[in-house]
């Protein structure tokens, strides 16, 4: 039995395996192959990998492909596989060639099928073109099947004679003719069971001479047989030729049933199979948030491009909002276009505020799925709350991320509030309201509507393009989802029961009304509001937090307006902008009260923003304030911060676009270092160490100068010293993290070349090497390569000798930085410069992006957390979805108002036909607000669902002003 075993195991060929041979180090090697082995890892590891996994993004999986191409180039050149006797270069190459035909055979079968199509040959059925995607990854796979057969059962010719005999027993039985051997040693026999698996049920398929026809177009295999046995050469067809030849034929044998005769009109999918992808596809296509970070969104650079021409052209220049004063003609009854007061006769009314939504699809609908419901019922202590469905919903500014266009507002905005709430059977999207207010059928004025309606003041991003998107959507539309807007212009007054009055201001990008806007206003207030009435200003903007942070004076017309025209009848000052939520409850004092309270309610779809950099806000325009409430509180706040060391290159994977290409352009010129040998030289692993950073600080000294500019990144608000050692040290770091990368490389890549694993044979190593061992294992006594040589005129053998040198990134850049440090730079043309630094590129981009992610998230931590700076960068990068919130009034009969703000902690990512809604009966003219369930989606989790999870964050009153309140405005006794 032992001897068996020993037999089975056959430790003699194992140590001649794992015995070195290679006359190359192989110390080196080993450890190479562990340091390519974690980074794989870890470059897995910190990528997006469950966009990967869940979405399969096109970005990642270019990504991965990336990566895969540039180890395994660097992988192959090591030589401790080869000590294995595992050579990677035949798998490569042989890729390669297989990848090429094949793409070239398939293209030209697509545009011999697509001619014949055309002409009306070929059947019409089912004619959409292929994604050239697919044929690439179809060929991929192809390829990689292919070469791992060449890797188990090799490309041998088993003439028939040669076949080998069947034995008459089976494989697994306990005892072998009386030998000693069992069925454990036949199992580990395991080469015994691959040489059969390859000699029988991948056989080859014949020989030549039974395929007559196919004799010239067939590659053949190598012979089986060693020294006189081998008569003349083989005619047996070539296993992985065989193997291609059916992968192909089946490839389009599958495309043209299909195609041709339409096999999937023809077979319809079963009941079950049919419910299941119905189910499958019967959800929301919700937009993701908007990834702030990326260096590859067309969206981004166009909102700079906006924000440009929009600050130097229409502020100032050309403002929309003279034209609508000039359009707003009191003399021909036009003041309906800016004062509504329809609401004022009623004896109590519900109304919402939200702000800054339009950002992600799951957040934005979330809050659109709790502002559509009848009613939400609350617990509060020990009793039962009813909040029913606002009368009207107030929506301050940023309607859709990162900048207004058709498409933002269509897919981030109207769809998600379509969803939660539908528009009317007979609503026409691209109907153009051209007399508004376009009633509903059956209404004759806009008092006797009796559903939700929508009033919206624009926000900076919706400024962007000089608000043309907003006047266009909003302005000259009826309907937001299933909620009726009156509105005409950018700007409107509301007047309500029991002597309430809601503003919104317009204050486009400069953060103040202009004087227009203003006249309107104070004209209002001389006119209608009384003296006793209680005023709601509704603006964009939160100046009192934002003038206190950034130490600036902003908003003087607001200002004006409320404490010379108002004189203490605002009670309310209602904004977005900061995506959070904050309420200011004014400290009484003597003094006269700039308003009562001042809210700040931006969570109504966009990513969060932090609280804790606003806990200390106390004082604005001589009213003294206390923080009454933050959601989220302020040590959550500081603990999701926390997220930008963590999280930030999973968040924001396309950043590293921008971070490779910056710490590339930091470390270029720096390329190659050529003189290395005091630190390949050293004795010891101190000595190694002192070497390295001895020139990392000479190369980093000579550089300081590039980054001088980034000191600008740091926040206006500290003063310049603070600025200048804040920009400093962040320089400092990305510079010198840069400069040890690429020192790092060098370093790899001349060690390389020491050892002659690199820069060996040229640039067309991997070509050269596959030419002299083609002949050998792929015999090609007809000459069919030189005749495909011939009739491609040498573009064929070409293409597969540039795509091999493409590949081999590793030996080009090793034998262009040889010829530079032998003859230097200027013996280079300028080609060849431009190839020796992409092939560098591709590499120091890889290995700087998780650095240049770790040390800027890094960054963004220690400044908003430490430092309170950067609050808008450090929570844009993180793209926080959850912590929603909205704002539901209560105009009581007594004239008080009720204030509660509803939120939700989490925000579902799953989404489902909600049951409720599907079964409930849709009558032919039945506007959406009447139904009971007006809302098509639910969460996949009923506990996830934003109805059942749905909670008070903050709740108050503000008292009615009465008449001795109001003479005391300037006293004590306001309430």
């Amino acid at each position: 039995m032992g001897s068996d075993l020993l037999d089975a195991f056959r430790m003699e060929r194992v140590r001649t395996i794992l015995t070195y041979t290679s006359p190359y180090p192989h110390e080196h090697s080993r450890h190479a192959i562990i340091a390519v082995a974690v980074g794989c890892l870890f470059f897995i590891s910190s990528d997006n990998m469950h966009t990967l996994v869940d979405k399969l993004d096109k970005n990642v999986k270019w990504w991965s492909m990336y990566i895969v191409w540039i180890f395994v180039a660097a992988l192959y050149h090591l030589p401790s596989f080869q000590s294995m006797g595992v050579d990677l270069r035949m798998n490569l190459s042989l890729f390669l060639t297989i990848y090429v035909s094949s793409i070239l055979f398939l293209l030209v079968f697509h545009i011999i099928f697509y001619g014949l199509w055309y002409i009306g040959i070929v059947s019409r059925v089912a004619g959409r073109r292929p994604e050239i995607l697919t044929i690439l990854q179809n060929c991929a796979v192809l390829s990689v099947a292919c070469c791992v057969f060449y890797s188990h059962c090799g490309n041998l010719a088993i003439t028939r004679h040669k076949l080998p005999k069947r034995r008459n027993t089976g494989w697994f039985p306990m005892r072998k003719n009386g030998e000693g051997n069992t069925w454990i040693a036949k199992f580990l026999r395991m080469n015994e069971l691959k040489d059969q698996v390859c000699s029988s049920w991948f056989a080859p398929v014949g020989s030549a001479s039974d395929y007559p026809l196919l004799s010239k177009w067939v590659i053949y295999g190598e012979l089986g047989c060693k020294g006189s046995e081998c008569v003349g050469s083989s005619d047996e067809i070539s296993p992985i030729y065989s193997l291609w030849a059916t992968f192909i034929g089946l490839y389009i044998a599958n495309y043209v049933v299909e195609r041709s005769t339409g096999w999937a009109l023809t077979h319809p999918l079963s009941v079950q199979e049919y419910e299941e992808l119905k189910k499958e596809q019967m959800k929301p296509d919700f937009l993701d948030m908007v990834p702030w970070y990326s260096g590859t969104s067309a969206d981004l650079f166009k909102t700079v491009f906006d924000l440009l021409v929009s600050v130097t052209v229409f502020v100032g220049r050309f403002d929309m909002r003279m034209m609508q004063a000039a359009m707003n003609n009191v003399q021909d009854g036009a003041e309906g276009d800016t004062i509504y007061d329809h609401f004022s006769e009623k004896e109590d009314i519900w109304f919402d505020f939200m702000a800054d939504t339009g950002d992600g699809g799951n957040s934005s609908y979330t809050v659109a799925r709790l502002l559509a419901q009848p009613s939400i019922c609350l617990t509060s202590g020990d009793s039962v709350l009813s909040l029913p469905r606002g009368n009207f919903l107030l929506i301050g500014g940023d309607l859709a991320y990162p900048n207004p266009s058709a498409f933002t507002y269509e897919k981030r905005l109207f769809r998600p509030f379509e969803y939660a709430l539908q528009p009317p059977p007979w609503h026409m999207p691209e109907h153009i309201a051209a007399h508004k207010p376009e009633l509903p059928r059956g209404v004759a004025e806009l008092k006797q509507y009796d559903g939700p309606q929508c009033f919206v003041i624009p926000g900076n991003h919706d400024w962007f393009d000089g608000l043309h998107t907003f006047m266009r959507h909003i302005c000259h539309k009826s309907w937001l989802g299933g909620w009726f807007m009156p509105q005409k212009k950018s700007y409107f007054a509301l007047q309500l029961p029991k002597r309430w009055w809601v503003f919104g201001l317009d204050l486009a990008l400069h953060n103040d009304i202009d004087v227009y806007q203003f006249k309107f206003f104070a004209e209002l207030i001389k006119e209608k509001v009384g003296e006793n009435d209680s005023v709601i200003i509704i603006t964009h903007e939160p100046n009192w937090l934002l003038d206190w942070y950034w130490n600036d004076v902003s908003g003087k017309n607001v200002s004006h307006l409320i404490c010379d025209y108002l004189k203490g009848r605002c009670k309310l000052r209602v904004a977005g902008d900061l995506h959070h939520y904050m309420r200011h409850s004014y400290v009484p004092s003597d003094g006269p009260v700039y308003a009562q309270h001042l809210l700040v309610n931006g969570c109504g779809g966009a990513f969060l923003h932090p609280t804790h950099v606003f806990s200390n806000f106390k004082k604005y325009h001589g009213t003294t304030y206390e923080t009454k409430a933050a959601y989220p509180s302020i040590e959550d706040s500081t603990r999701i911060a926390l997220g930008n060391i963590l999280k930030f290159r999973k968040k924001n994977w396309q950043f590293d676009f921008i971070g490779g290409i910056i710490y590339f352009v930091l470390s270029f010129s720096m390329f190659p270092q050529c003189k290395l040998d005091h630190i390949l030289q050293a004795d010891t692993f101190s000595s190694h160490l002192t070497s390295f950073f001895v020139t990392v600080w000479n190369s980093f000294s000579g550089a300081l100068v590039l980054l001088a500019a980034a000191i600008a990144f740091v926040p206006s608000k500290t003063s310049r010293r603070k600025r200048a050692i804040i920009g400093i040290l962040h320089v400092l770091s990305h510079l010198a993290a840069a400069l040890i990368l690429m020192l790092l490389l060098e370093v790899g890549v001349e060690t390389c070349i020491r050892h002659k694993l690199l820069a060996t044979s040229g640039y067309h190593t991997l070509y050269q090497w596959y030419r002299t061992v083609e002949s050998e294992h792929f015999p090609d006594p007809t000459g069919l390569r030189a005749r495909i040589e011939k009739w491609t005129f040498g573009l064929y053998p070409a293409c597969i000798k540039y795509l091999m040198s493409a590949f081999d990134v590793p030996e080009v850049m090793a034998v262009t930085r040889s010829n530079i440090c032998k003859n230097g730079l200027k013996s280079l043309s300028r080609g060849g410069a431009i190839i020796y630094y992409a092939s560098v590129f591709l590499y120091f981009w890889v290995f700087s992006t998780p650095v240049v992610s770790l040390i800027f998230g890094s960054y963004l931590y220690i400044c908003i957390n430490w430092l309170h700076l950067h609050f808008d960068e450090a929570f844009s990068s993180l793209r926080i979805a959850n912590y929603k919130a909205f704002t539901r009034f209560h105009i009581t009969k007594d004239g008080d108002l009720e204030v509660f703000t509803l939120a939700v902690d989490k925000v579902p990512k799953e989404w489902k036909l909600d049951s409720l809604w599907d079964a409930e009966p849709k009558l032919p003219q039945q506007l959406s607000h009447r139904r009971r369930f007006p809302s098509k989606w639910s969460a996949s989790s009923p506990q996830q669902d934003p109805l059942n999870t749905v909670k008070i964050v903050d709740q108050f009153v503000i008292r009615q002003t009465e008449e001795s309140d109001f003479v005391a405005s300037n006293g004590s006794v306001i309430h």
